[in-house]
């Protein structure tokens, strides 16, 4: 079985990363493929990262998942509020019965570099002394940067959010895992919030667990 990395943070909320290494006919026997998914490996992630939520809670209603207009998969009722993210051959998802989830899994890479002006505030920029980084650090850094507000993008949910305004990350010591302290703020609505992290050399995990 290729989980790569599973937590259950709480009796309520459990989250899991799975490495990729089945056909797709692995995941059909538990979920099926939405129609607009075309491409084979997105359609191999999008089945992965579907397999994840009735994995992590049996009583999971995969059948009833609809899709807002943001394209935030949801359950209308929310009997469960859940994130799913994909990356090359990972798959993570975040399910919980109680609190508004994010999740991001993303490979660290070196094309980050080029986009991190329209990612990162120019403050957040020098917080993190970005210009002064080692090109591997760099990489790594401005990778688990982008995957913490894609995170706080998906807890979020509604869309229409500018990420370097409306999302700061407070600078750290980065290690193998801990917590980034972030503000997400939205007109007058503003969210201090906790994200947990787990970073390698080749893979950032962010999640964000909150009311």
């Amino acid at each position: 079985m290729p989980l790569h990395y599973q937590h259950n943070i709480n009796d309520f909320t459990r989250l899991a990363v799975w490495k990729i290494d089945e056909p797709e006919s692995f995941f059909t026997q538990k979920v099926s493929v939405q129609q607009w998914v075309t491409h084979p490996h997105k359609r191999l992630q999008h089945l992965a990262g579907r397999f994840l939520l009735p994995y992590l809670f049996s009583d999971f209603p995969s059948a009833l998942i609809q899709i807002a207009d943001t394209r935030k998969p949801y359950l209308p009722d929310e009997e469960y509020h859940f994130s799913i993210s994909h990356c090359g051959d990972y798959a993570a998802a975040i399910v919980s019965s109680n609190c508004r989830v994010g999740i991001d899994v993303e490979l660290v890479t070196h094309r980050v570099d080029k986009i991190r002006h329209k990612f990162l505030h120019t403050a957040e920029l020098l917080e993190w002394n970005i210009e002064g980084l080692e090109p591997a650090e760099r990489f790594s850094t401005l990778t688990l940067l982008w995957s913490a507000k894609e995170a706080m993008f998906k807890w979020w949910g509604r869309g229409d959010v500018d990420f370097s305004e409306c999302m700061q990350v407070k600078a750290g010591k980065l290690g193998t895992s801990g917590r980034l302290q972030a503000r997400f703020t939205k007109g007058d609505f503003y969210q201090d919030l906790v994200l947990q992290y787990q970073l390698s050399a080749s893979l950032s995990l962010v999640y964000v667990v909150n009311d």
